[in-house]
């Protein structure tokens, strides 16, 4: 299927009205994406119903579907008796179909993750490090890459289709938030990270802002059913987000549209400080180090904070006020339905962090306003990553809709 520079995305159940193909015989690939992107959505289609939703003949279907089979992308189910003529056979994806790789770009990791044609991850590498550099990045993928496929089978590795990179942008610019050298962070400033890794790795490689692909993760492989207009907040080393608006990712002219870490909150003496000051993983690591308590387990184990209880309690409901505070400010030029929050830690954090601020919007003077239901997160830490390794699946497979993500 040809490359091109723009990909998509949508959640499994999501409706996909006026898609339509074509029986012209120059549209094949476009055909292909149409109905790859039909079963993906549905989970299981009978050829009947492809031709129905797409007004394909019903030759050109079959034509569409055998192709589709012999290239092992999607596979045939059981034949479903019952109803008059021909039993009906349900197509769905194949899960072996394809597999991608995503790279997350963190300011105090790193991670891969390969995913299969259906976003399940199959392994993941984790290094951290106290601040990063494209050497330490570029190092990572050369020597994780390897490790990441060796349990592979070959006839398996061949369909290794892509690596997508998260990555925050403008890294050069928040070397002092971060603590780090600048004249470390600087190389950043004229690093084409893509162009860099995609001279150590034999596959397409694709980039996009971390917050962004976040979002996208949420949205094609989150569990939350039927959602149409979000704001979304994922708070990482420092905070960012996303904004999805009739069920597509909206990234903006810059590929910035909901990047709210700069988003003006009020500081703890009430004067204006920026979200990333207030709703970040940043906050809590120097509340740890002003007491003498290493923060690396923040960072090497996300998924477990044990033994940071002592400052949990306080460092939540600095977050929650200032995420309170950017959700009304949000709901004021868009009417979101919801608002979810996510982030790199573990669950039961999260849970405590949407409940404070859910309590802190309440206080809030909301006259005039219809705020958004405040929902919790179902990725978790892997959903940059995640997001990363659905920009080449989108890419090279499916139908983009809207141009919800871009590649630079």
């Amino acid at each position: 299927m040809p490359h091109d520079k723009s990909v998509g995305g949508y959640r499994a159940g999501a409706a996909m009205p006026s898609l339509r193909g074509s029986n012209q015989s120059g549209l094949r690939a476009y055909n292909q994406r149409l109905v790859l992107s039909l079963v993906y959505t549905h989970g299981s289609l009978a050829k009947t119903d492809i031709s129905r939703m797409t007004g394909l003949s019903a030759q050109t279907g079959s034509v569409l579907m055998r192709e589709l089979e012999a290239e092992d992308l999607i596979v045939k189910g059981e034949p479903v008796r019952g109803k008059v003529g021909q039993p009906s056979v349900p197509l769905s994806i194949n899960p072996d179909g394809a597999f991608f790789v995503g790279l997350k770009v963190g300011r105090r990791s790193a991670e891969l993750i390969l995913i299969d044609f259906l976003g399940q991850p199959k392994a993941t590498l984790r290094k951290s490090y106290p601040w990063p550099t494209p050497p330490r990045i570029v190092n990572f993928v050369e020597d994780g890459l390897g490790e990441l496929l060796k349990d592979m089978p070959d006839e398996l590795r061949t369909r290794v289709a892509g690596l997508g990179i998260a990555t925050p942008f403008e890294l050069w610019n928040w070397s002092e938030q971060a603590g780090a050298p600048r004249d470390e962070m600087e190389l950043w400033r004229g690093c084409d990270l893509r162009a860099e890794l995609a001279a150590v790795c034999d596959m397409p490689v694709y980039l996009q802002n971390d917050a962004t692909a976040a979002c996208a993760a949420e949205l094609v492989f989150g569990k939350h059913e039927g959602l149409s207009d979000y704001l979304y907040l994922y708070i990482g080393t420092f905070v960012g987000g996303g904004v999805v608006l009739n069920g597509s990712v909206y990234s903006g002219r810059t590929g910035n549209a909901g990047a709210l870490g700069p988003l003006p909150v009020n500081g703890p003496d009430g004067t204006p400080v920026q979200l990333i000051d207030r709703a970040s993983i940043m906050v809590l690591e120097r509340m740890l180090r002003d007491q003498g308590v290493d923060p690396s387990p923040l960072w090497n184990d996300p998924d477990d904070w044990k033994g940071f209880e002592d400052f949990l309690e306080t460092w939540i409901g600095i977050v929650a006020r200032g995420l309170a505070q950017a959700i009304v400010s949000a709901s004021t030029v868009i009417d979101f339905e919801h608002a979810i929050i996510d982030g790199g830690f573990p669950a039961d954090v999260r849970t405590r962090i949407v409940e404070a601020t859910r309590r802190e919007v309440a206080g809030f003077d909301l006259r005039g306003l219809e705020l958004p239901r405040i929902l919790p997160g179902t990725v978790g830490p892997v959903a940059r990553a995640l997001g990363a390794a659905s920009l080449p699946l989108f890419d090279k497979y499916l139908i983009d809709r809207n141009t919800l993500l871009g590649s630079s």
